[in-house]
């Protein structure tokens, strides 16, 4: 019986260490021969899959805006009327001036209409001078009447005659004077719808984009040309509700080239939005470029907006 136990103890302890050994050989702080650990020379650890925290992008510094070059004056010029575009004025590129005109559609019928609305506009003029001699006559023939009643020369009758006469010339004519003032109206419509194929710059500046050819058909709607100005440049961005005292109109604004960072350059406040935008607790601020080294700058060219030195130099705290 004393040997049984003592052989039930050993085997205990020799199974204890074999768990003891191997729970150690599998523990993550383990050294290999070389002296490094098996959890740092696995690549496979997820620990060590993840980037370091200075592999993240570097952010832009704070009070940097981000925004682009724009004018006030850019828009895409829409057919006001359907037709076949006949004849190209001016490219992307050209500069135009107000009221120039850019394109021209097929305005063939609405010209031999033109020539129909004059021709009987010709017409009732001359009916409606006719009508003036006439109402004339009728008027003398009335007041030769009266007389001729006063000394008793002349019936009623004739003179009743005679005041219907002046009356009926008289409607005639007014009927006339308004078919005269249709026939301008009329001119006046299809003038303006000729007017509508020829497409029009609104104001002085460049064609930046075309969007139609000759030949091509359009409806009402379609862009046929985008027209933009070069200057005075501007430049809209949105300053946090919490930085600090809004700037009033006039304060500068100092901006840099995001292509060119060492480009200085100046503006002023032109605009400020009296309200807040909810979502992002910001309001607008519109600046206006100034200075004589703008003039190789053009709209859409990205900038930033150096807001504390803005603050520091009108006088506002950040």
């Amino acid at each position: 019986m004393m040997r049984r136990g003592v052989l039930v103890v050993f085997f205990s302890t020799v199974a204890w260490a074999v768990v003891v050994t191997i729970g150690c050989g599998g523990s993550s702080g383990e050294s290999n021969s070389n002296g490094t650990s098996r959890s740092a020379a696995n690549p496979s650890n997820p620990a060590t899959a993840n980037p370091p925290a200075s592999a993240s992008p570097e952010r832009t510094k704070a009070g940097d805006i981000l925004s682009v070059l724009t004018v006030e004056h850019q828009v895409d010029i829409a057919a006001q009327r359907d037709g076949v575009v006949t004849a190209i004025s001016k490219d992307e590129g050209s500069a135009v001036k107000t009221g120039e005109i850019l394109a021209q559609l097929d305005d063939r019928s609405l010209q031999m209409e033109l020539i129909k609305a004059n021709d009987d506009l010709q017409v009732e003029d001359n009916n409606r001078k006719y009508k003036e001699a006439e109402l004339k006559a009728k008027s003398a023939a009335y007041h030769r009447q009266q007389q001729l009643r006063a000394l008793g020369l002349s019936s009623d009758a004739d003179l009743e005659a005679a005041e219907f006469q002046e009356k009926a010339a008289e409607y005639d004519l007014h009927g006339y004077e308004a078919l005269v003032e249709s026939g301008h109206a009329e001119i006046n419509r299809l003038q303006l719808e000729a007017d509508q194929t020829r497409i029009h710059a609104p104001f002085s500046g460049v064609v930046v984009r075309r969007y139609v050819r000759e030949g091509q058909a359009i409806s009402k709607g379609d862009k046929c040309f985008r027209v933009s100005q070069l200057a005075p440049l501007q430049v809209q961005f949105q300053i946090p509700e919490s930085s600090g005292r809004r700037p009033a109109v006039g304060a500068p604004v100092e901006l840099s080239l995001v292509e060119d960072s060492a480009r200085r350059l100046n503006a002023h406040v032109v605009k400020v939005s009296p309200t807040i935008d909810a979502a992002s607790d910001s309001y607008d601020v519109l600046a206006q470029l100034a200075g004589p080294t703008i003039s190789d700058l053009r709209p859409g060219m990205a900038v930033k907006v150096i807001w504390p030195g803005t603050l520091a130099a009108s006088g506002t705290k950040p």
